[in-house]
């Protein structure tokens, strides 16, 4: 494998390879960027698969930066969305700048990264420039978004605000001159804008590479927070195990692939032995839960969050450490300490918990929604296989 098809595994699509090779013969680091938005105060597996790409070029040497999009939350990226997203205000933003960069060292060695807001240019854009840049682009072109054209068809309201979100993302590329923009998939249509807007400025258009997404805990949609099919980078060993022991079997191969970063031919050695039956799916997940959470804890930590797991999950044993531990106070119903240890959010849903078997008091099922808390001694109340608390008197 040559230097050029290294830097290139993984990608889904490349516009183009030809025009990737020719830039390298110029002899000189390509201009390497990725955009990410702070819209939510973590970022969890599916962030990590492009963030890895681009600690690829940093340590190629490559002159690589990592927009934050500061001015760009403020709109909200309508990719993949069938509504409008909310818009943000500038504490939540600032909020969660904070731990991007913290969460993003995982993957990324920061100081061979070149961090840069945004908003360093985008607050300055005056309002005839603004004019000058949408003057490059239809109405059509937005149109031909998957997104925008199935709200449009659909009669669900597109704000115009919208419409301006690619167009901040692709003067981002002209502000700093990109060589070549990294995303996920579903930004394709982003990159590209931000290619046409250079070759109008004379730039040389930047070489657009995107990255399979990675599908969530649910088997059915990407990766995201909002649908709750997610594994978050900051959440603790134990739950970040435990949700990925949720996996469904056929994901095993690509998530060893995007979220553990094995070689290709390993992973697709693993699918085929899964196919076939040669392999047993449970220890192999196992194997690949501790992988990816030891990337995020340490390689102890992720061998006690596996020990944690067979213990309280498959061996069905009390957790007997590490378990918070809450006074019950008042509450005399057990579907009352359910909502006090957020279990649960009112004390409705908590009976719908109780009603579905899936409470148990030190490891005994409780099925009466009105059941009362009949000790007074300390007990371990459980939802589910991960979720524990001790509730003292």
């Amino acid at each position: 494998m040559t230097a050029a098809d290294a830097l290139l595994d993984g990608f889904e699509r490349v516009e183009s390879v030809g025009e990737f090779l020719e830039r390298l013969r110029l002899g000189r680091p390509l201009r390497v960027k990725l955009g990410v938005d702070p819209t939510s105060p973590d970022l969890h597996l599916g962030f990590m698969v492009v963030l890895e790409k681009l600690q690829r070029f940093a340590e190629s040497g490559h002159d690589v930066t990592l927009i934050i999009g500061d001015f760009t939350a403020k709109i909200g990226d309508p990719s993949g969305r069938n509504a409008l997203r909310p818009q943000l205000s500038d504490e939540e933003i600032e909020a969660n700048m904070h731990t991007y960069r913290e969460q993003a060292s995982k993957v990324l060695d920061l100081d061979r990264v070149r961090i840069r807001y945004n908003s360093e240019w985008l607050d300055r854009l005056g309002f005839s420039e603004l004019i000058k840049l949408l003057s490059h682009t239809t109405v059509a072109q937005m149109l031909e978004r998957n997104d925008f054209a199935a709200r449009y068809a659909g009669g669900t309201a597109i704000s115009l605000h919208e419409f301006l979100y690619p167009v901040a993302q692709a003067y981002d590329s002209v502000a700093i001159e990109a060589d070549l923009e990294l995303g996920g998939s579903d930004q394709l249509f982003n990159l590209l804008l931000g290619r046409h807007y250079q070759e109008r400025m004379g730039q040389l258009p930047q070489i657009c590479a995107t990255v399979p997404l990675l599908i969530g805990l649910d088997g059915e949609k990407k990766m995201s927070k909002s649908t709750g099919n997610y594994v978050g980078i900051a959440e603790p060993p134990q739950m970040q195990f435990g949700k990925l022991m949720s996996l469904p079997d056929a994901l095993i191969p690509s998530y060893a692939r995007l979220a553990a970063f094995r070689p290709r031919a390993q992973c697709d050695a693993l699918a085929a032995a899964l196919a076939a039956g040669r392999v047993d799916a449970i220890g192999e997940k196992k194997r690949l839960a501790q992988e990816i959470v030891a990337r995020y804890h340490g390689s102890e930590a992720a061998r006690g969050a596996r020990e944690y797991f067979e213990r309280t999950v498959q061996r069905k044993e009390l957790p007997t450490d590490g378990v918070p531990e809450l006074a019950r106070g008042p509450a005399q119903r057990v579907a009352e300490v359910l909502v006090l240890a957020g279990f649960a959010e009112s004390r409705r849903a908590a009976e719908r918990l109780i009603s579905g078997k899936g409470v148990r008091v030190d490891g005994i099922v409780i099925d009466d929604p009105k059941a009362i808390w009949s000790t007074d001694a300390p007990a371990v109340l459980s939802v589910g296989s991960r979720k524990f608390v001790r509730v003292l008197p």
